[in-house]
């Protein structure tokens, strides 16, 4: 590696800065370059050292973005100018976080890099509203499946088949689903879902605006709509749903802000 700096891609977690692992606040701590997604919460960056260069590369659907390839190559060029350059991300940097892409290309650059989990929104999502994504009634797994399409790349993954994913019976965790929500729910119940399957969506998850959604899944689309939830989100479809402790009646829109 010669005189090459290193990578780290840091999970910063779902929002809340005391959620952070302590192996990240190390690498934040250490690092001489960061390059911060538009998720993660300012607070966070109270850890990085006072000589550290700090770099937004956000990427928000429907925004403005930093390019993937810029990110990419920000990163090599200041790890080869001898660099510890944290590369942090919101929720974990291999779950929706593109990390994978990410360590495949530093590594085909003779770059060293670490991965640093973080705790991914689809789990802290549910928690927080004491949503357990299994559970020896309700279910025996969960499925982490993202609810935006892309089309736009030969070989990008396909749309997911929604109605054999209904079909399992497991918990179903959607990240970026809020868009096509009503796409989502049509496939669902065309699929043999049951229409009174409980559904909760937690906006801003473990954030000082966290704000939920319970209901059900044929009611999903247009309770959203009323709600006025928007991105960044998770949906979580399943009877785990009915631990949820904001859920006084899952036959009726049940919105509550915990800020």
């Amino acid at each position: 590696m010669g005189n090459n700096g290193k990578v780290y891609l840091v999970g910063a977690g779902p929002g809340d800065p005391e959620l952070l692992t302590l192996k990240a606040v190390k690498a934040i701590a250490q690092a001489d370059v960061l390059l911060v997604d538009d998720l993660v919460n300012p607070a966070i960056l109270e850890h990085a050292g006072p000589g550290a260069r700090i770099v937004p590369v956000g990427k928000r659907g429907g925004c403005r973005s930093t390019s993937q390839a810029f990110i990419q190559r920000l990163m090599v060029a200041e790890a080869r100018a001898g660099k510890r350059v944290v590369r942090l991300k919101g929720g974990d940097p291999f779950i929706f976080g593109r990390g994978g892409e990410e360590r495949a290309h530093l590594m085909a650059e003779g770059i060293a890099v670490d991965v640093i989990n973080g705790i991914s929104s689809g789990l802290a999502a549910p928690a927080s509203i004491g949503v357990p994504l299994t559970h020896r009634d309700w279910s025996s797994g969960a499925i982490f499946v993202t609810g935006h399409e892309r089309g736009d790349e030969a070989g990008a993954a396909r749309t997911p088949d929604w109605a054999l994913l209904g079909q399992t019976g497991l918990t179903l965790v959607i990240y970026m689903g809020v868009a096509r929500c009503r796409q989502i729910q049509a496939a669902l119940l065309a699929g043999g879902k049951a229409p009174g399957t409980p559904v909760a969506v937690i906006q801003s998850a473990t954030g000082a605006g966290q704000t939920q959604l319970i209901t059900t899944l044929g009611a999903l689309a247009d309770d959203l709509a009323i709600s006025g939830l928007g991105s960044p989100a998770i949906i979580v479809i399943g009877d785990v749903v009915r631990c949820a402790s904001a859920a006084e009646s899952l036959a009726a829109v049940g919105v509550a802000n915990y800020a």
